[in-house]
């Protein structure tokens, strides 16, 4: 029987000392300082205020050498797609062609049909099921195996799920989560990025203080498509980083 799967997002690994390693990246390039004593000097303050002034110059060479990798799972095959369109990443994929799904696969359900309510919930549920039915036809078909797992997986539907690695450097984040954090990213994508950015905010804030759709560091850029609530993504900001002060 096809499960319904949820979102789940952990971070596995980042550099260690982020902050500390972009701003000693950033004053490599003014200093006559060795690495050494740039990383002591570093090391006994914070780098916050320095980060801020590093973003308003648009010095962002820097945010390459801090990376994070993600675990991802409970998503779709659907947002695989969204996702592997950023192509300044590293991504590893769970495999169709060696993982057999014969005792059901995982599937993901748009909020919007389980808004339906349960006859709905009910009737998706059903398609998925008998679409597995289908896969384990074609795999009896074709033998089982790697083989028969490559071209049954061709019945599968976007709403499988698949888990995955992903890494990003910081820079690369930034710009992650000013396209898919927006209003009108697609709503799987833009949950993960909303996870992705919690993380990195409570490990980093100085990093990602301003990170987040575009509206938050000034106009929104979609014009007439604009969700309108540019104002209140921006007041929903503020308290965060409130809130983070006041835990700090």
């Amino acid at each position: 029987m096809a499960e319904q799967k949820k979102l789940k997002v952990i971070l596995l690994r980042h550099t260690l000392s982020p902050e500390e390693t972009i701003a000693l990246s950033a004053k490599l390039c003014y200093s006559k300082s060795t690495i050494e004593d740039l990383k002591e000097k570093i090391s006994q303050k914070d780098q916050s205020a320095f980060i801020e002034k590093l973003m308003g110059m648009g010095h962002e060479s820097v945010l390459e050498h801090v990376t994070f990798s993600f675990g991802v799972e409970g998503v779709s095959r659907v947002l695989l797609a969204q996702l592997t369109r950023h192509r300044i990443a590293s991504f590893s994929v769970q495999s169709q062609r060696y993982v057999s799904y014969e005792n059901g696969f995982g599937f993901i359900m748009p909020d919007s049909i389980a808004a339906l309510g349960e006859d709905a919930v009910q009737q998706y549920q059903k398609q998925m099921d008998t679409i597995e039915s289908w896969y384990v036809e074609w795999q009896k078909k074709l033998g089982k195996g790697e083989k028969s797992n490559e071209d049954a997986r061709f019945v599968l539907p976007n709403a499988c799920e698949t888990r995955l690695v992903v890494t990003m450097n910081v820079r690369e984040l930034r710009h992650f989560f000013s396209l898919r954090m927006c209003n009108r990213a697609q709503w799987e994508i833009r949950k993960m990025a909303e996870e992705m950015f919690r993380i990195c905010f409570d490990i980093a804030p100085a990093l990602f203080t301003d990170a987040g759709p575009a509206c938050i560091r000034g106009k929104c850029p979609e014009g007439e498509k604009t969700c309108g609530m540019a104002a209140e993504i921006r007041k929903n900001r503020e308290a965060l980083i409130r809130s983070r002060k006041e835990e700090v």
